[in-house]
């Protein structure tokens, strides 16, 4: 048995001057979730176009359970899941479902058994003969899901799977990755939603500007990051004054917006908090709440790189 699924060493790809993947490294075992997480721009996609043999690199080694993604025997052991679906809108979902399975080789019965028990899987039982032109953004990313698991994939790519969907089905996904994690598989998935990466994974990479920055579970990120707690203020009506106002409070001047409320790092919330609150109060800003919380990983994020994972 093959104890490291994924094997990545030095891996370069450069378009042109740029270098889209900076000499990435990493190993991931049989089984494991494991995340890229970074913001749009960061080289997650190039990495994994390289990862299911699409893209080859400009140096550098991938194996996939011990062998070459670019060999055609690869490739039935992988399944892949790109960013923007690779669907036909003018057939059905289960057209689309049958032809990949017919790139795959299976008969007819069994394609069209293995098809169906797919689409409920992804819970698109009830679309399966709607044409997809007719399916949302959503939809059309859960049919791509479906379409990648119908060889029955040992190593399963998933680029963005939750994008532009609504937390109730974005959840749903969530629990046919870990369903998908009990079968043993091993997952890699790339994504800038921090919670999404918290929740799912093993072990997280994160990336920017094309280099793995830090690497760990996300437990172990969050306590290397030296950030023992954030103080979360809502006010009722922020400004862009208040943010210069908490930075002499906040660790390494650590401050995120995130529309009425303010992320403050700290590492002594119990001395920080009320000094936060007296300071706002001076300054006859009204407050709606405050509590306490852990870090996240948007918050290491911010801590390595001074900016966050996803720009308003």
């Amino acid at each position: 048995m093959v104890s490291s699924a994924v094997l990545v060493k030095n891996l370069t790809k450069k378009f042109g001057d740029k270098i889209a993947v900076d000499s990435v490294s990493f190993t991931v075992k049989q089984g494991e979730i494991f995340s890229l997480l970074g913001p749009n721009g960061a080289g997650k996609t190039t990495l994994m176009s390289i990862l299911a043999g699409i893209s080859h690199p400009t140096s550098g080694d991938v194996k996939i359970l011990d062998k070459s993604p670019f060999d055609n025997k690869t490739r039935n052991l992988i399944g892949y899941c790109p960013q923007d679906p690779v669907v036909y809108e003018e057939m059905t979902g289960i057209e689309n479902m049958m032809f990949y399975a017919g790139l795959h080789g299976l008969g007819d019965k069994e394609a069209k058994k293995r098809c169906l028990e797919l689409l409920d899987f992804v819970g698109l039982s009830e679309y399966a003969k709607k044409k997809v032109k007719v399916y949302s953004g959503g939809m059309k990313k859960r049919l791509n899901f479906a379409i990648a698991l119908i060889g029955d994939p040992q190593v399963l790519l998933l680029d963005e799977p939750t994008t532009g969907m609504d937390p109730r089905i974005r959840r749903f996904v969530w629990e046919r990755i870990e369903q998908l994690k009990k079968q043993n598989k091993t997952i890699i998935l790339a994504t800038h939603y921090m919670e999404e990466a918290d929740m799912l994974s093993d072990r997280v990479a994160i990336m920017d500007r094309g280099k793995i920055i830090a690497e760990g579970s996300p437990e172990e990120l969050k306590k290397e990051s030296g950030l023992k707690a954030v103080i979360n203020v809502e006010l009722i009506k922020p400004d862009t004054k208040v943010m210069e106002l908490l930075k002499p409070y906040a660790y390494e001047g650590k401050v995120i917006a995130q529309e009425n409320v303010l992320r403050i790092h700290t590492d002594d919330p119990d001395k920080t908090a009320p000094k936060v609150v007296s300071e706002l109060l001076s300054h006859k800003y009204r407050l709606i709440s405050l509590k306490i919380s852990p870090p996240t990983l948007e918050d290491v994020f911010l801590r390595l790189t001074g900016r966050r994972l996803i720009e308003e």
